[in-house]
């Protein structure tokens, strides 16, 4: 078992510690050591102030596992003040016995002074603001559905979705600066931005090829995730679609839009660990546990590759 960490004050907005801790916790988890990833959870939220959703949503589901009752439900309120929906809970299968208690009723009748709680945690001027962005972007997008063949999509994106994007990538670079990166901690999204910058970094392999915006932002991007301001996999994600189109085959990749072959492994699980994501041993070995206990760990690279990255020869 990973050891339980103690943070030095100075390391306390360190996110590259809190996300390797997870890895550390998910490790655990694939080995079936529940008690000590848990451990490591619990470790975890008390050394630092903002916590993603998903280490709740985890944690909750551990604690029901091991027959810890309060701390599930415990775990399940900090959730609900973190964000987590009535919806989603309801659509967990493996917290059913838990929605089945008194406790939960009670749970469920005070959720709306939870997701109020919640919501005033927000920067709502930004979050407009994003929205608003995020919408324009999906209407120049939506022209590249009606633009047959692939040769017209590029000229589509390089002549009509280009222009739009280095404007939206000029308002980024302001909003970085003035705020920092807008995801789940500001705004609590963790979809517009990375969708924004996504489909930039997916205008044509030409396009990337001379881009300059991009690379400019990464640094930012970097400095974001060590503030706990983008989580390891939306960086990945943006950054997957800038090397994915790009790519002439000597690219590295994430592994999260397509597979890595083999002999490329070590190569994409160095890059994930550049950014404190899982490597793809970790992640295929929680969907096992998944299948096997009906947790969900809430893995979103399972909306590009569903269940296990099965690896090419």
């Amino acid at each position: 078992m990973p050891s339980i960490f103690v943070l030095r004050a100075n390391e306390q907005e360190d996110y590259g510690i809190y996300h390797q801790r997870v890895i550390d916790a998910e490790t655990s988890i694939a080995s079936e050591n529940y008690e000590g990833a848990l451990a490591i959870y619990e470790n975890l939220f008390r050394k630092y102030d903002f916590i993603f959703l998903r280490e709740y949503q985890v944690a909750s589901q551990l604690a029901w596992f091991l027959n810890y009752k309060e701390k599930a439900y415990m775990y399940l309120v900090k959730g609900m003040l973190s964000g987590w929906q009535l919806k989603s809970i309801k659509r967990n299968t493996f917290l059913k016995g838990l929605r089945a208690t008194k406790k939960w009723k009670t749970l469920k009748k005070q959720y709306p002074k939870f997701n109020e709680q919640y919501k005033s945690t927000l920067n709502e001027k930004l979050r407009v603001r994003i929205k608003k962005m995020f919408s324009k972007d999906q209407w120049k997008a939506i022209g590249a559905l009606f633009t047959f063949g692939t040769r017209a999509q590029d000229r589509y994106a390089e002549k009509k979705f280009a222009p739009h994007s280095e404007k939206q990538m000029d308002e980024v670079s302001d909003v970085l600066e003035e705020y920092g990166y807008p995801g789940e901690k500001l705004i609590g999204n963790d979809f517009w931005m990375s969708t924004i910058l996504g489909h930039h970094n997916s205008i044509s392999q030409s396009y990337n090829q001379n881009d300059t915006l991009y690379p400019k932002l990464r640094p930012r991007l970097k400095h974001a995730l060590k503030k706990g301001e983008i989580s390891p996999f939306e960086l990945a994600l943006i950054d997957d679609w800038y090397r994915a189109t790009k790519n002439s085959g000597e690219t590295s990749i994430y592994g999260i839009l397509d597979a890595p072959t083999l002999s490329k492994l070590n190569e994409t699980n160095a890059l994930r660990k550049s950014v404190y994501l899982r490597p793809i041993e970790i992640r295929n070995g929680l969907i096992e546990i998944q299948n096997k206990t009906g947790m969900d760990f809430y893995l979103k690279e399972t909306s590009w590759i569903a269940g296990k990255i099965e690896i090419e020869e």
